[in-house]
């Protein structure tokens, strides 16, 4: 024990001389971490010369960490019980709330593909949720009157962290209180972090006001060469729209596709006792006689339709079949329009006035038919399963149309913009859900010619939302009441409190404590990671 000083190490306790000047850094095959000091002198001085308010701060911290600590005793007792099978009651509020919340880390979290942003995000959300947690404690000690020894970062297996060292022996001479302070400022600052991570995706819209703007227009980030949409968007593209309804931000892009793909799930469940290729329910065009009777004949073979290269099979819909989906009829009704049928080229039909009432939007017409006496409505013929959809884009940010958005009052939305290529109208026949998280969407738009800083508001909301994960997970796991985290020493000081205990009674309690709260919260990490592994494969 060399020089038979200890200092406390928030995490673990070790020898170490009370006054370093020459600090030793580890390396091994499983540890290795890094030693400073330069940071001692400027957080003592600011922990004295603002010690009284800090002191009201940390101890609005103690609050905090401890009603955290009671919730998670909670939840380790219900996963005891669980493990155990002693209790098979209806809990759904806490079986909602477990496994994946334990410890603010959710297990969609686990199921991110593991690209290289991915693990950028999660390494500088781990340095700043791990600097405020130490940041607290240094803070909270210099607060006390302790100055630190250094400030260690270290790297254990695989897994990264930070402590704080001051001497241990000064620390126990400080009123319990007072070291409760220290102790729980760590879990403190960490929901601090969390609430700031919060406020800022909160006013992100705001802050970046004079260079975006957001949430009228949904911006391309990245179509993968995988995605079914490569070849008809790219990066910078605004999506107007899905099937008539007008997208606002990446969030409406999702729930319009789930709301498109449920009617169609509903307005197909009919066709599972039919063979033969349908339309795509009722979501039809006026097209006019002339380009009727200029269309190619359909080849109808082994009850499916054909048509050649760069045109598609439409069927004839009158408004009496409209609403036949309901009387039981529609036999009748698909036998009678294969009669019908046509081949067009479907990007010259989108563009005609809509008719039929499998459009999202037909619900507010109360006439399924607007089509005049020289058009009649057809609908796509598309094999069961498949669902047709209108996407709507603009193209504004190359060089042609950018000036033409300048100078035209009506921006981005000017009709002007599609004659001169910079937007139009396709077609996509599939899985719509497959379709629409295929890309990645920004409700983000530079004001300015497109370039990497529309990138910039992605990468900002992706840091502040993995940080407030991370950052919630550090306060979650150091509130357990586990070796070698700071739930064991806020535990040992809380017991301390019990007079009715005597002093060895209160050293078994805290083993037990311990020993049952590792083990517990050991079985409960492996059972949250192989539910997340099951649910992923």
């Amino acid at each position: 024990m060399e020089g038979g000083r200890q200092t406390r190490r928030f995490g673990r306790r070790t020898l170490l001389p009370l006054h370093v000047r020459r600090l030793s850094h580890t390396v091994s095959c499983w540890y290795c971490d890094y030693k400073t000091s330069a940071f001692n002198e400027p957080l003592f001085r600011v922990g004295r010369r603002h010690a009284r308010l800090l002191r009201v701060w940390f101890s609005v911290g103690i609050g905090f960490s401890l009603t955290a600590m009671l919730g998670v005793y909670v939840i380790l007792l219900w996963e005891s019980a669980t493990l155990l099978h002693l209790y098979n009651g209806n809990a759904w509020w806490l079986s909602k709330l477990l496994p994946g919340s334990l410890f603010g880390i959710f297990p969609s979290v686990f199921g991110l593909s593991t690209t290289v942003a991915d693990v950028g995000y999660m390494c500088i959300s781990t340095i700043i949720s791990v600097s405020a947690h130490e940041f607290g404690h240094a803070l909270a000690a210099a607060s006390e009157g302790i100055q630190i020894e250094y400030i260690a970062v270290f790297v254990a297996v695989l897994f990264p962290g930070a402590l704080v060292a001051f001497n241990y022996e000064v620390l126990q001479a400080l009123p319990r209180f007072s070291t409760l302070r220290i102790y729980c400022a760590g879990i403190w600052h960490n929901a601090a972090c969390c609430a700031v991570c919060g406020l800022a995706l909160f006013l992100l819209p705001l802050i970046l006001y004079p260079f975006y703007i957001h949430g009228e227009i949904p911006m391309v980030l990245d179509v993968p060469s995988s995605s079914p949409l490569s070849g008809f968007l790219s990066s910078g593209d605004l999506v107007m729209s899905m099937d008539g309804i007008t997208i606002h931000n990446p969030q409406e892009w999702m729930e319009v596709a789930a709301h498109i793909h449920e009617q169609t799930l509903r307005n197909s469940n009919f066709s599972n006792s039919f063979h033969f290729t349908m339309a795509n329910g009722n979501k039809g065009y006026c097209v006019p006689s002339s380009l009727m009777e200029a269309s190619t004949d359909v080849l109808l073979t082994d009850d499916q339709s054909t048509c050649p290269n760069e045109f598609t099979a439409f069927t004839t819909l009158s408004c009496s079949n409209s609403s036949m989906l309901d009387d039981g009829s529609i036999a009748d009704k698909y036998q009678n329009s294969r009669e019908g049928m046509h081949c067009l080229i479907a990007k010259d039909i989108v563009k005609l006035r809509k008719c039929g009432d499998g459009w999202v939007k037909s619900a507010s017409n109360r006439s399924s038919c607007p089509c005049s006496e020289d058009d009649t409505c057809l609908i796509p013929v598309q094999i069961p399963g498949l669902i047709w959809v209108e996407i709507t884009y603009l193209r504004p940010y190359s060089s042609q149309c950018w000036k033409l958005a300048r100078n035209s009052f009506a921006g981005v939305k000017s009709p002007n913009f599609e004659e001169k290529g910079c937007g139009g109208t396709f077609v996509f026949v599939g899985d719509v859900l497959s379709m629409a998280l295929s890309i990645r969407l920004t409700a983000y738009r530079p004001r300015w010619l497109f370039s990497f800083v529309a990138y910039l508001p992605n990468v900002l909301e992706k840091i502040f939302a993995c940080t407030f994960h991370v950052s919630l997970a550090l306060a979650l796991l150091n509130s357990l009441p586990v070796y070698f985290l700071d739930g064991e020493s806020i535990l040992e000081v809380t017991i301390c409190y019990l007079r009715v205990l005597s002093p060895r009674m209160k050293g078994r309690v805290l083993r037990l404590c311990l020993l049952a709260g590792t083990l517990i919260s050991t079985f409960a990490l492996l059972r949250i990671f192989l539910l997340t592994i099951l649910s992923t494969g």
